[in-house]
């Protein structure tokens, strides 16, 4: 079976070595020296001043709209995972959606200012496949009204834009390691803040709000991860750039065996360094994604309708809003299996297989 992706693994050996060393200091959590090391090797590696390593990529998300006191209404992008609006909802705020730019995906800039309303506070905007949102246009948004910006930089890991890291664009960037992502730690994440007084809060909040067994400074969460996940990121992230490498090869096929008189992708943004994070394509119709998807699923090749549906469909969300691109583009696109050792052979197999059923 050929999935959408492939958890990278590093060398077993290695790995274990680390396991041993947590078992002899019988130091499993609580910031043991395998997460601080990862930490400081993440800061290195993305170019970043603050960093905090979490359990996963939602729970940051919640952690800054915590450390940033956001309340009221977020505008945000009805094309992404569910965890962006999720988080929003879990923290008590509004989702306000605004759609989409037609070619890259992203929170369509040009919109923000006609949401903005005197109950916004912020804007929580993804980087769409790991393709930057117009981080200009929103920061200069954002200070003619004094809004916080959250980057929800999921996908994001390795990638720079104009020469720095991605995320050190916004008040604060997150990223998730899951297993699935470009860089992972098996579970986890990462709360990345430019705002150097944000600093000390963030580790608390992470922490339960507290140092030691007496100073209790405020209501936090346990979004504390593990020496073993630590353990496994300090594996991986050596391998990174052979592992964007790996991807772009197979991201460059692609690009040279589809039919483009018939699909099209998200234009990605000038001035970047990408990370191959996924390969998406949009089709004329649903009817033709399901026809495509139904052949490829008959071959045990099993693609993701990613982002689907468009997020401000869901029937919980406690506002209704139109976002005509977003609920078109979900319908259409699906994202193509991409990860290190996908045999040529199996990639010519699957564009064919598109090919043939566009």
């Amino acid at each position: 079976m050929i999935n959408v992706t492939k958890t990278f693994l590093p060398d077993k050996a290695e790995y274990i070595q680390y396991i041993h060393e947590i078992w002899d200091r019988v130091q499993l959590t609580n910031n043991g020296p395998l997460l601080q090391e990862l930490e400081k090797q993440l800061k290195e590696f993305l170019d970043v001043q603050h960093l905090y390593f979490c359990t996963n990529g939602t729970v940051v998300l919640q952690i800054a709209l915590k450390a940033l006191r956001i309340s009221g209404d977020v505008i945000t992008t009805p094309f992404s995972y569910c965890a962006t609006t999720n988080s929003i909802i879990w923290e008590n705020c509004t989702p306000v959606f605004v759609d989409i730019d037609p070619l890259t995906f992203n929170i369509n800039a040009d919109l923000i200012e006609q949401a903005i309303t005197p109950q916004t506070t912020a804007i929580m905007a993804t980087h769409v496949y790991g393709n930057p949102c117009d981080v200009e246009k929103i920061e200069a948004i954002a200070q003619k009204y004094n809004l916080r910006v959250i980057y929800d930089g999921a996908h994001a890991f390795g990638v720079t834009y104009k020469g720095r890291s991605l995320f050190s664009y916004g008040d604060v960037s997150t990223c998730s390691f899951h297993a699935t992502k470009v860089f992972h730690s098996i579970e986890g994440g990462a709360i990345i803040s430019n705002i150097p007084e944000l600093h000390e809060e963030l580790h608390l909040l992470r922490h339960f709000g507290h140092r030691g067994d007496e100073e209790y400074r405020f209501a936090g969460i346990n979004g504390k991860n593990s020496e073993f996940h630590a353990a496994m990121g300090l594996c991986n992230l050596p391998h990174v750039p052979a592992i964007i490498q790996a991807r772009k090869e197979v991201f460059e096929l692609y690009d040279k065996l589809l039919n483009w008189d018939l699909l099209f992708k998200p234009e990605l943004s000038q001035d970047i360094e990408y990370n191959y994070a996924y390969y998406p394509v949009v089709f004329q119709s649903e009817a033709v994604l399901k026809k495509v998807q139904a052949a490829l699923v008959a071959e045990d090749i099993i693609p993701r309708r990613y982002f689907y549906p468009s997020l401000n469909s869901l029937s919980f969300m406690p506002r209704t809003y139109a976002c005509p691109v977003s609920e078109d583009i979900s319908v259409r696109v699906l994202s193509l299996p991409l990860y290190v050792g996908l045999p040529q052979d199996d990639i010519e197999r699957i564009s064919k297989i598109i090919n043939k059923n566009l």
